[in-house]
């Protein structure tokens, strides 16, 4: 107790204002002023005399002046006190060394083709800069072999099936499904499946494979039929929308527990895209992501800085609509509002991020391996292959020292322990590096994070208590 004690600010002073900035993020959402406190991940709600105690505090000026301000400064004592507030000036906790990192989820690109042709597509149409070509079953069982021997000790292991496009593919998956399998019952390791489709194949009986073989969706689709068939076509160009959406319901309707997504991608021509994940929702489905586009600044899809405002508004909007429709009985999910910020992982891994390169790599038709899906095609970052394991730990190293602390933009940003760096991918595509993070995608993600806390304390999950 003496050693939090001597932490409050009315032992320790006044925090420094980078200190204040850095650790304790003060926001208005949804209506609310909110207070994360960034090292013990603790949600506040906070009245206006603490709102405008903690801006002059931020801003290095006096408080005295400020109606309250004693009381303010006692809860603040209160909460450090407590453990539900951090002193801001105290330095990270540490993890001790990380080791080596274990594989434990792969993403097996089973085709290298696709039957449409998204405008935005990061794997070039489906082929990823490559030749077009499907993976065999040997190459698929091989890997899974690989991934049971080298996940070690680890129980639970991933696997996606990926493209483009996976279901042009089906013989190979069923058949690799079917090793997986075989393997669980040989190793008593269990593992998670998980298809991405654009659906454009789906059928009943590929619906009826999936549920008997208990394996995940995450369904594309951009949402609204003018937004989605602006961008997402067929080879020969017509839309796509209506046969899409048809198979997804139906499918959908043959999963009263979930274990499905429906993902879309926002872009420059749709900020208000909260409108396309409603758009969803009224159709039906109940669990729904949505991420914005990555793409070249000369790309008429690509994000800008003059597109942010709406974007931000979007993310708003979710946040009341969803709180209205959960009131009202007709709650759905959305992907990037599933956040416990009380319960969330590890130091280490909210460090690291992702576990691109250590944790998770992908494998491509001929059986190459990258540290994730979005490097394929990328040189340089061939790790080894599926008969081999991995040859160049070396790029794995380099993604394990590319963390929080290691990138000047990241390590004193209040939300370097949510987003982790965010995407290594993203970041490398922009940046030419692994160790500068794309800076529009930090700005969305910092508004999406605040939009997700909004909404948890709507729902009445904040922690902690009120500063008066």
């Amino acid at each position: 107790m003496q050693e939090v004690a001597r932490r409050t600010l009315s032992e320790q002073g006044r925090p420094f204002p980078a200190g204040i900035r850095r650790n304790w993020r003060r926001f208005m959402a949804a209506g609310a002023r909110l207070l994360l406190d960034v090292q013990s991940g603790s949600l506040h709600s906070i009245d206006e005399a603490a709102w405008d105690v903690l801006e002059a505090m931020e801003q290095g000026k006096a408080t005295g002046q400020i109606d309250g301000a004693d009381e303010v400064m006692a809860d603040l004592d209160a909460l450090i006190e407590a453990g539900t507030l951090s002193y801001p000036d105290d330095a990270d906790p540490m993890p001790s060394a990380l080791g080596p990192g274990v594989v434990k989820a792969m993403c097996l690109n089973v085709s290298h083709d696709c039957n449409m042709r998204c405008g935005y597509c990061f794997a070039g149409t489906g082929g990823f800069g490559g030749e077009r070509s499907l993976m065999s079953a040997e190459v698929g069982c091989r890997a899974l072999d690989l991934l049971f021997d080298i996940s070690g000790h680890v129980h639970h292991l991933d696997v996606d099936f990926f493209g483009g496009e996976p279901l042009l593919n089906m013989d190979a998956v069923a058949e690799i499904t079917r090793h997986g399998r075989d393997l669980e019952a040989r190793t008593g390791k269990t593992l998670k499946l998980t298809l991405t489709t654009n659906c454009y194949e789906l059928s009943p009986d590929v619906d009826k494979f999936l549920n008997d073989n208990d394996i995940a969706a995450v369904l594309s689709i951009d949402g609204r039929s003018g937004i989605h068939d602006g961008v997402r076509r067929t080879t020969d160009g017509s839309p796509t929308f209506a046969r899409i959406a048809g198979n997804a319901l139906r499918f959908v309707d043959t999963r009263p527990r979930g274990e499905y997504y429906v993902r879309g991608t926002y872009t420059r021509r749709n900020p208000d895209f909260a409108e396309d994940v409603l758009f969803l929702a009224d159709m039906g489905f109940t669990s729904i992501s949505f991420e914005p586009v990555v793409a070249a600044p000369s790309s008429p899809y690509s994000i800008r800085e003059q597109d942010l405002p709406r974007i931000f508004e979007s993310y708003d909007r979710l946040v009341t609509e969803m709180a209205a429709r959960r009131a009202a009985g007709r709650e759905f999910r959305f992907f990037h509002f599933d956040l416990n910020v009380a319960h969330g992982p590890c130091l280490a891994k909210r460090l690291l991020g992702c576990g691109a390169g250590r944790e998770y790599v992908a494998v491509t038709p001929d059986g190459a391996l990258y540290p994730c899906h979005q490097f394929v095609g990328r040189e340089g970052f061939i790790m080894g292959d599926v008969w081999d394991g991995i040859t160049r730990p070396e790029i794995g190293e380099a993604f394990a020292g590319a963390h929080i602390y290691a990138k000047s933009a990241c390590s004193d940003c209040w939300a370097r322990y949510m987003c982790s760096g965010g995407c290594h991918a993203n970041a490398h595509e922009m940046n030419g590096t692994l160790m500068a993070p794309y800076s529009i995608g930090c700005l969305i993600t910092r508004k999406r994070l605040e939009a997700a806390l909004a909404y948890a304390a709507l729902q009445g999950s904040s922690q902690g208590s009120s500063p008066a």
